[in-house]
Parts: C-alpha cells; sequence; structure tokens
C-alpha cells in the first residue's frame, strides 16, 4: 500500500519529519503557524494510521506491509519494516496520543515553540519506527532516536528539577539499551542476520547458557523501560518533572516499548530462557502491582500518584505475558492499550487544573465539581477506566490477564488482584479528595471548566475507554493470530498437550477438553 508513491510505512514514519522541515522554515515568532503545523501533521499521521487499519488482514500472523531493501549490506543490516496485529494497535495508540498530546500543548507552551513542537514531532517518529522495525539494527536506531527529544522535552519545559529528572532518564534508558546492543551483536554472530524474521523462522535457538545471557541483556533494556520494579525509579521524577504532553506521551506510548520488546524479542527468540526464568520475572511483576499501588496511596503529588500507578499497572501486563497462556498475553496486550488511553488521559486531566493553579498538590484542592462539573465528569470516567469498572476498558484487560494467570498459579493471581483493590482505593481517595467536599480555598473559587479545545483532547479517549469495555471483539481479533503465534513458540505444549507446561495438571486439560467438546 502506498501513498504519493511511497510505501505507507515509510510514510507514516517520516511524515513527522516533513512537518518539522516545514516549522524550520516559519519565524519564531509566528507562534500560531508553528501549532497550527505541528497539529495538522500529527492529525494526517492518525488518519493515515487508520487507512493502515483499514487494510490489515487480521486473519494471518504473518507480518504485513513489509518494506525492505538493503542499507548496510557488507553487514547484511537492511531497511526492514513489516507490522502485525500487536504493532498495529501500538501504532494507533501512539499516532492518537501523539495528536492528543500536540493539542493539549496550544496553551501550555509559551516559550521556545518551534524547538518544543520539532521534538514532539521528532519523538512521533522514534517511536513509530520502533513499533514497525523487523531489523534489529533499524530498531536500534529508532529506540536511541527515540530518546533524544524526550530527554530535552523534559530538560526544557519540565519542573524545577528538569535536568534532574531529564539525565536520570536518559542514563538508565542508554544503559539498557548498551546492553541490548550487545545481545543484538551476539545473535547477528549466531544467525548471520539481523533480520528478525529469519530468525524466528528459521527455528535454531542460541544455546542454553548463552541464551541466558542474551535474554538478560534484552531484559535489562525492557525491564528499565517497562518500568519493573527495581527499575522503576527513573519513572516518578521524569513524570512529575515533564510538561504535561511529554508525560502523556511517556506514560502512554513510551512504556509499552518495553512490554513490545519482551512480546517481539525475548519470548520469539529467547523461548527456553523465558520458561526457566518466568518465576523471578513473574515475582518482580507481582512486586510492580502491589508496590506501585501501596506508594500511590501515600502521595500527596497527584501526578506523581499517577506516575507510580503506572508501575502497578504495567506489572499487571508483565504478568499477563509471562502466564504463556493466550488469553494472558490477549489481556497483556489490550492492558497496554487501556493503560494508554486512561494513564494518558489522567495527565491530561492533571495538566488541565496545574495550567489554571500551577500547583498539583490534592491538599490546594477539594470541591472542583461544583466549579467544573464536565471536568468532574470526566475525571469520574476516567477513574472509573482506571480502577477496572466493568463496562470500561480497564476492566476486559485485568481480567483476561487474571484468567490467564489463574490457570498457571491461582496464588499469583490472588495476589495481583489485591493490586486491583488498592488501586481502586487510591483512586478513589484522589477522586474524593480534588472533587467533593467543600470548596474552601479561595483560589479556586474562580477555576475555569473546560473549553471545546480541551473538552476535545479527552473525547476520543472516553469513546475509546467505552468501546474497547463494551466491546472488544476488534481490538481481540487483531491481535488474535499474532498471539497464537508467540504462545507457540514459548509454550508449544499448551496447543501440543492443551495445557500448559508451568502447570501440568489434569484437572487443567479436563477444563481444556470441555471446552472442545462445547
Amino acid at each position: 500500500m502506498n501513498i504519493l508513491g511511497i510505501p505507507i510505512l515509510t510514510f507514516i514514519i517520516f511524515l513527522p519529519v516533513v512537518g518539522i522541515i516545514l516549522i524550520l522554515f516559519i519565524s519564531e515568532t509566528n507562534k500560531k503557524s508553528i501549532k497550527l503545523i505541528a497539529n495538522i501533521v500529527t492529525f494526517i499521521e492518525f488518519i493515515i494510521t487508520l487507512i493502515l487499519l483499514s487494510g490489515f488482514n487480521s486473519s494471518t500472523a504473518d507480518m504485513q506491509f513489509v518494506e525492505r531493501f538493503d542499507w548496510i549490506p557488507k553487514v547484511n543490516v537492511q531497511y526492514l519494516l513489516g507490522i502485525d496485529g500487536i504493532s498495529l494497535l501500538l501504532i494507533l495508540l501512539t499516532s492518537l496520543l501523539t495528536f492528543l498530546a500536540t493539542l493539549s500543548s496550544w496553551d501550555a507552551i509559551k516559550d521556545r515553540l518551534k524547538e518544543y513542537y520539532i521534538f514532539m514531532l521528532l519523538l512521533e517518529t522514534g517511536m513509530v519506527g520502533v513499533f514497525c522495525s523487523l531489523d534489529l539494527i533499524l530498531f536500534y536506531v529508532f529506540w536511541e532516536v527515540m530518546l533524544v527529544p524526550m530527554y530535552f522535552l523534559i530538560g526544557v519545559w519540565g519542573g524545577e528539577r528538569k535536568l534532574y529528572a531529564a539525565i536520570k532518564f536518559f542514563l538508565y534508558t542508554l544503559f539498557g539499551s548498551v546492553l541490548m546492543l550487545i545481545g543484538i551483536l551476539v545473535l547477528y554472530f549466531h544467525y548471520q542476520s539481523f533480520d528478525l524474521m529469519a530468525m524466528v523462522k528459521s527455528g535454531s535457538y542460541l544455546a542454553q547458557n548463552l541464551q541466558t545471557w542474551v535474554f538478560f541483556a534484552f531484559f535489562l533494556g525492557f525491564a528499565i523501560k517497562v518500568p519493573m520494579f527495581p527499575f522503576h525509579t527513573w519513572l516518578p521524577d521524569a513524570h512529575v518533572e515533564a510538561p504535561t504532553a511529554g508525560s502523556v506521551i511517556l506514560a502512554g506510548v513510551l512504556l509499552k516499548m518495553g512490554t513490545y520488546g519482551f512480546l517481539r524479542f525475548s519470548l520469539t527468540l529467547f523461548p527456553a530462557a523465558s520458561r526457566e526464568y518466568v518465576t523471578l520475572i513473574m515475582v518482580l511483576a507481582l512486586i510492580s502491582i502491589i508496590y506501585g499501588a501501596l506508594v500511590s496511596l501515600m502521595q500527596k503529588d497527584m501526578k506523581k500518584l499517577i506516575a507510580y500507578s503506572s508501575v502497578s499497572h504495567m506489572g499487571f501486563v508483565m504478568l499477563g505475558i509471562f502466564a504463556f497462556t493466550p488469553i494472558g498475553i490477549k489481556g497483556a496486550v489490550i492492558q497496554m492499550i487501556n493503560h494508554g488511553i486512561s494513564t494518558g488521559a489522567l495527565f491530561l486531566i492533571v495538566g488541565i487544573v496545574y495550567e489554571r493553579r500551577h500547583t498539583r498538590l490534592i491538599s490546594e484542592f477539594g470541591g472542583l465539581s461544583s466549579r467544573m462539573p464536565v471536568y468532574a465528569a470526566i475525571f469520574l470516567i476516567i477513574t472509573m477506566s482506571s480502577i477496572g469498572l466493568p463496562g470500561l476498558n480497564g476492566f476486559i484487560g485485568e481480567f483476561m490477564i487474571l484468567m490467564g494467570t489463574f490457570v498457571v498459579n491461582w496464588k499469583w493471581a490472588a495476589i495481583a488482584a489485591l493490586g486491583i483493590i488498592l488501586g481502586a482505593g487510591y483512586m478513589l481517595w484522589l477522586y474524593q479528595r480534588v472533587m467533593f467536599g467543600k470548596l474552601e480555598n479561595p483560589a479556586n473559587k474562580d477555576i475555569k471548566d473546560l473549553n471545546l479545545r480541551e473538552f476535545s483532547t479527552f473525547l476520543p479517549l472516553i469513546v475509546l475507554a467505552f468501546w474497547i469495555g463494551i466491546y472488544p471483539k476488534p481490538f481481540l481479533n487483531i491481535i488474535d493470530k499474532p498471539v497464537e503465534n508467540i504462545v507457540r513458540i514459548v509454550n508449544p505444549e499448551y496447543y501440543g498437550k492443551k495445557i500448559t507446561n508451568l502447570n501440568d495438571t489434569k484437572q487443567l486439560q479436563k477444563q481444556q477438553e470441555n471446552k472442545e467438546v462445547r
């Protein structure tokens, strides 16, 4: 599929670069034109990803819209792009959140607009490139490209401790990236190629000892990005100090690159190591769920509360991935999308009151629903989405993850369920403190409700929250085949014996046989 004679994946990756070039030719004083170009380009990007969806065939696990040509022939590096259902949903999420984050910046950013929007567009190129790349070196290039604009977005337009947060974010992520590069080189010397599709199709895996070392090289790179406990400490600082749009992108997309990496690389290239260390990773995921929720309960800053909640929610995603069951992994992918929707919206919600009051302290608010009824209604919907209320998107993802985990180890599922209870606690506590009670702070008495532009940034997220919560089938159909393919690689006994290789019980076998009879 081509657009203007350009293959569609290349087009959606580099369309933001076209926007950067246009902005470079505009004077810094012409702020309205800079804003318009950035918003128009990100909106067109989103529309084109919808066209990508219309041409996608969900009945196959094969990579689609594949683009391939030699890039550095002497070392067998290719410009190799392609997507399956998992990467398609993440690309759609990326383009939507980037557009909404750009739109939310219209009045929020006052200084150095030209540089700000250039970095936002460059960030989009890096993120989409990561989800499209099937050559490991190309993947690594886009992975690193993404770090630079986020570093500057935090370091230039962030809060009081912006430099500390930006440097910490960069160093943590770079450390993981360097280890991942070493792992990529080991894979090259084994396969004599950087082609991910060729590696997976070959069925040839690294020797057990070497596979373990390379697995952990990739693990650290991805776990830092997720972030999993104990690699999470960069996240609260980065979230709190980043501008609102930066927090939306960071929570909505960048964290998903870690879990995407586990699905795309760890489970398919290192299946034996993934199975061997599944208990370790499950324990870390459960600690992330409970720890993130408990720390969220203690926060006085709204943004920091939501930041720590991401540690908990992404722990659920890791739990679903390493359950190695189709329903668990499907739930994990859906929850990646759900987290991007609900947490991205929560950061937009915090950004609204911060622009008006220049504070995020929960104690500074109370009774806002009487002055901001539309804002209060949206806040309530997103709060219910975040805690997994049935009928909204958060429920289906968490439910599927718990189901997929339960058939493997019911104790893991029971511990994870405590995280849901704690999650409801800190989110309802936040909403009650901010929205209800008496309006005692004089600074809040003249606070204004949402304007049309602000309301429009929430509308698509609310629609998606209800759509996925009420009718998730179209989203599940898109990821069905690629998830099945991953399970066949990392847990072949699931399809061979109709049971998981992690909990070989007669009870589970009978359950599966009963399903087949029905």
